[in-house]
């Protein structure tokens, strides 16, 4: 029977890896021979960006810590690859299933590659089209050497047939993020603080900024929270501030009453922040898909996504990094003249159920 290596690094991969962990728990149960090992790269290594994950999502303690975190993209990458070919080296796998886009996905990818390991990519074939994007290089490479795509949309499936891959290495699974949500979302709970206490429902904003062409420029980052403040007439905004983004805010000392900047939250207090929220605004591309399935507004700040199906069948509009082209999109929030979810194939919270079928089929 096979034996797995599930990789996990950044705070995204969590809430993709916990139903898959989940599912391979159950199956041991029914054949004890079924072997898997949870690595984690240490790409976030504090507390709030990783370690409460593990907690909130009932994740089993990593079999391995490679402490990959700090360092340029060029060291963590190297970090990590030094340190996932030893993991593999004394421990031999059939099979390294990395997901989504970051730079421990690309990471491990490779070494497990370079020792002849298959590799399965859980969110194959998503595109921005933006190279200037860290994790579009990630995801590009990673796709050029994976066995086993696992895909969320059928716009994923397009791109993997127009690079190329055989169809029987492309798997229409659906969005494990997305079995994560649905299966916690009984146990959201409000955030404890003062800031949140009179929060009430569909009264205020959830903002998350962190990419550089966002939070870099001090003068952009400034003129783009002013135009969110003169949009959202005077409601709350909860502004869970990223590390990067906590400097950059502090040098431009902003600040208005109804802005409210806290830590990063857990996955349990901020989706439920976003589930009773008016709206979201992100640079994020998971963000775009949870509020998607939850039906609340979403606006993001960015000029191209690598998750278009949250906007054709979702509640996500792309507005672009402009602050001057907010305006419209917050009155329709404001006004309630928002799009509503269509739902999206294979969002439906088995996805994690298909992709073990897949992988124990393929190698009993």
């Amino acid at each position: 029977m096979p034996t797995f290596t599930i990789v996990a690094g950044a705070r995204p991969n969590f809430m993709k890896i916990a139903p898959i962990l989940h599912q391979l728990q159950a199956r041991q149960k029914q054949n004890p021979e079924i072997k898997f090992r949870l690595v984690h790269t240490g790409q976030h290594y504090d507390k709030k960006m990783s370690g409460d994950f593990f907690e909130q999502l009932n994740i089993p303690e990593p079999d391995a810590n490679l402490g990959g975190g700090g360092g340029t993209q060029a060291e963590q990458t190297a970090a990590i690859m030094v340190a996932f070919e030893k993991e593999l080296m004394e421990n031999p796998s059939d099979l390294v299933l990395v997901v989504g886009d970051v730079t421990s996905t690309l990471a491990c990818s490779i070494a497990a590659k370079k020792l002849c390991i298959d590799v399965a990519h859980v969110e194959g074939g998503i595109r921005s089209g933006d190279l200037t994007m860290p994790e579009e290089i990630n995801r590009m490479v990673t796709d050029s050497i994976t066995d086993h795509f696992f895909t969320t949309s059928e716009i994923a499936n397009q791109n993997l047939r127009k690079s190329g891959f055989p169809e029987g290495k492309i798997h229409f699974v659906g969005n494990t993020m997305i079995d994560t949500l649905l299966a916690q979302m009984p146990r959201f709970e409000k955030p404890e603080g003062e800031i949140f206490s009179n929060l009430k429902q569909g009264e205020y904003f959830v903002m998350t900024m962190h990419r550089p062409a966002n939070v870099d420029q001090e003068q952009k980052l400034k003129d783009m929270i002013a135009a969110i403040l003169e949009g959202t007439a005077g409601l709350p905004i909860i502004f869970p501030v990223h590390p990067r983004t906590a400097k950059n805010l502090q040098a431009i000392g902003i600040s208005a009453p109804n802005l409210h900047m806290c830590e990063p939250l857990g996955y349990l207090q901020f989706n439920y922040l976003v589930k009773h929220a008016k709206g979201v605004i992100t640079d994020s591309g998971g963000i775009t898909e949870e509020a998607s399935v939850m039906n609340v507004p979403c606006i993001t700040l960015r000029d191209n996504t690598e998750r278009p199906e949250t906007i054709t069948m979702g509640t996500n509009e792309l507005v672009g990094t402009d602050p001057s082209k907010l305006k419209p999109y917050l009155e329709k929030i404001m006004t309630g003249n928002w799009k509503q979810y269509q739902g999206i194939p294979l969002w439906d919270g088995k996805t994690a159920e298909r992709i073990v079928d897949i992988l124990i089929k393929a190698y009993a």
